[in-house]
């Protein structure tokens, strides 16, 4: 039997960057835009992981940038889903930051991403279903 408690659990997605010149401002840290695109990656597969079902991100919450991300470091996006309604679900998405040469690791961004499962028509459907 299915449960939401363990398909949130089993949906929880990580995914692991390298922070590359070519993704920062002139600041030499990683563009805000940038980190909103692998946000809405991680939290996209973390729906589509706890739904099984075509998703689209409908909005987002509040994002805060708390820390600056330098050029030649390590990210994490750890993605889950912490709220489900009928045909949506809420996604928070955290990034934590890791120097490359020592095992400092801090939160740097958080944000929440909400998705609405869809149908073939593009119209809201049941964001999972559960077995009885």
């Amino acid at each position: 039997m299915k449960t939401i408690d363990k398909l949130i659990e089993k949906s929880e997605t990580r995914i692991f960057k390298a922070v590359f010149p070519n993704t920062t401002n002139h600041y030499e840290t990683l563009f805000g835009g940038t980190a909103l695109q692998l946000m809405d990656e991680a939290s996209f597969i973390c729906a589509t992981r706890f739904s099984r079902k075509k998703v689209v991100t409908i909005s987002t919450g509040k994002i805060d940038f708390e820390k600056p991300i330098p050029e030649g470091t390590i990210i994490e996006l750890i993605a889950k889903v912490i709220e489900v309604g009928r045909t949506s679900c809420m996604v928070q998405v955290d990034i934590y930051k890791e120097d490359m040469y020592s095992y400092d690791r801090e939160i740097a961004v958080s944000g929440m991403f909400k998705f609405v499962a869809i149908d073939n028509d593009k119209k809201p459907t049941p964001i999972i279903d559960i077995e009885s």
